[in-house]
């Protein structure tokens, strides 16, 4: 076992045994109990007295869907006209422009639903003052917005509720000040400390060791990073991402920014299981998850480290394997666990380019988007997660012929039709975008979006309406995507990527919660067994596959049998 891949396992080890007490500490914040942070609390309540709302009322699922969505309007409108008029505010020492309305619209969108798609280049495309007042904002409360939700589904997963689920604006405000603000903070001054700008400075003039004059952006940005990483928000201050050295200095912050990456998406999951006082049900579905991320890993890890056989045949060493787009300070292994970690869990930072990774690879990472339900983003995975496990119960309880129960509650026809629906729409916009696009394409290709034509370009397009959908934001940057089709049509599939499957499993859990409960008996279908994990793990994989294996085979499958069988 070489040293790079000890450093992966060391990075998902040291994420697990903090994610563990983080998790317990989550679930004691939504609970009421006593924390460290309690401190904050007058702060909290002058806020909620400012903007005059009563944080003890507690709302039915209705009203916290109404809640969570009017706020997020006004967020988008906000965000609009910021960016449509960056160019003419202050905080813009590089004279950056405005953008366009098209590219507005797409950017406002993209960071509102936490998917962070950048169709700019983050030195360029922004100011200091959208960077920070609208995209760091927005990294804040898109995070809190999947939390909240999720916290909602929690309440109504417990016994002895019917219609009070909380308050979505307390459960929202606790998200920030509780979690993702103290958390941000220790990773922004750990970013400082490796040499990550955090200055209003301009650009600076520097000579290479060439003896080039180039310019080099900067700028506050370490708590920008911080911030995307944590709250699997994704999108870079710099165009490069986390591959850019002021981004992501060494191994150290390379590390760093993977575990923070994964750390609330594995802590919610044992939070639910100290929340809701069924620990065991909770490391199922940790297991179920981490299955899952292994059979997308390990792949990526072997095709990584074998490098390319064009290469090889031209006699060039690839003993540190495929090392194309890919930084030597962190290597193959590490690039490979980062490529799969940011596809599972929506983040969509990378710190390597993801255009450059082998079609197995490139087929691994698309697949984490495509199921989407590993681990995922700030309290949506585990929403995406509850869609399937819907599923496998009523699967279930078919096959041994009983009334499908889930945690004391029949699953009837109307929670099988929004489950269903949810399922069914993540694969239809992936699909038909990427058709519609293909078809455009076909009929013009003038319209210059590919560099790379046939099997790959497929995948391009293919990776931008996944990576849309899944609310991921990384791509195959051999697209051409800052144009009015992509940020029109991607901008579409953002939104429905993100708020129907929030408002599907949060409409199951309280239309749910508010029948009967039923206490376990016998027969009663048990959702805390490696048997059911292993059901709603075949459940995943079965549906991926039979929406996803016709596209995968006309892209990364197709090149990678070009590539090894010419």
């Amino acid at each position: 076992m070489n040293t790079e891949l000890i450093g992966v396992i060391a990075t998902f080890a040291i994420t697990v045994a903090i994610a563990i007490p983080f998790g317990k500490y989550i679930a004691k914040v939504f609970s009421g109990e006593k924390t460290a942070l309690d401190f904050i609390s007058p702060f909290e309540k002058w806020i909620f007295r400012m903007c005059r709302i009563d944080s003890s009322k507690q709302m039915n699922w209705k009203q916290h869907l109404i809640a969570l969505l009017s706020i997020n309007i006004l967020w988008f409108v906000y965000a609009f006209i910021m960016l449509l008029t960056q160019g003419s505010l202050f905080l813009n020492p590089d004279g950056n422009p405005s953008m366009s309305p098209d590219l507005s619209f797409n950017t406002a969108i993209s960071f509102l639903v936490n998917c962070n798609l950048q169709h700019y280049s983050g030195e360029t495309g922004l100011t200091y003052l959208t960077q920070l007042a609208v995209i760091t904002f927005l990294q804040f409360v898109s995070a809190a917005t999947g939390i909240a939700a999720l916290i909602v589904v929690f309440n109504a997963m417990k016994e002895n509720v019917s219609d009070g689920l909380g308050n979505f604006f307390d459960i929202f405000l606790k998200s920030i000040t509780r979690i993702l603000l103290p958390v941000s903070i220790i990773i922004a001054v750990v970013l400082i400390f490796n040499g990550t700008p955090a200055s209003f400075d301009g650009k600076d003039t520097i000579t290479t060791l060439q003896g080039d004059t180039v310019q080099v952006s900067r700028g506050p940005a370490a708590g920008m990073i911080a911030i995307k990483h944590l709250g699997t928000n994704g999108g870079g201050w710099f165009g490069v991402n986390s591959a850019h050295p002021l981004e992501n200095p060494n191994y150290l912050t390379n590390m760093v920014e993977m575990i923070a990456q994964v750390l609330i998406p594995i802590a919610l999951i044992f939070a639910l299981g100290f929340y809701l006082k069924r620990k065991k049900m909770a490391y199922v579905i940790f297991g179920v998850m981490t299955i899952g991320m292994l059979s997308l890993l390990i792949p990526t890890l072997i095709a990584e480290s074998n490098g390319n056989p064009a290469i090889t045949e031209m006699g060039i060493d690839q003993s540190a394997g495929s090392m194309e787009g890919k930084e030597v300070r962190f290597g193959a292994k590490a690039s490979a666990y980062w490529s799969i970690v940011t596809t599972i869990i929506s983040t969509g930072s990378v710190n390597s380019m993801h255009d450059s990774s082998m079609p197995v690879s490139g087929t691994m990472q698309l697949l984490g988007m495509m199921t989407n339900a590993f681990y995922g983003g700030c309290g949506v995975g585990i929403l995406n997660y509850y869609i399937f496990i819907i599923i496998a119960v009523f699967i279930s309880g078919l096959m041994v012929g009983r009334t499908p129960e889930f945690l004391g509650r029949k699953i009837e026809a109307r929670e099988m039709k929004i489950a269903t629906l949810v399922a069914l729409l993540h694969p239809f916009l992936i699909l038909v975008g990427t058709a519609l696009s293909s078809f455009v394409f076909t009929n013009d290709p003038s319209v210059g979006w590919l560099n790379n034509p046939g099997y790959h370009g497929f995948s391009e397009m293919l990776y931008e309406y996944t990576s849309s959908a899944a609310n991921n934001g990384s791509g195959f940057e051999g697209l051409g995507d800052n144009n009015w089709f992509w940020n029109i049509t991607t901008g579409f599939v953002l939104i429905l990527g993100r708020f129907l499957p929030i408002i599907g499993p949060v409409a199951i859990a309280g239309i749910l919660a508010k029948k009967k409960f039923i206490p376990e008996s016998a027969g009663t279908l048990r959702t805390d067994t490696g048997t059911f994990g292993i059901m709603t793990y075949a459940v995943i994989m079965i549906i991926a596959a039979l929406a996803f294996f016709p596209a995968l085979v006309l892209g990364p499958l197709a090149e990678y049998f070009t590539l090894y069988h010419p």
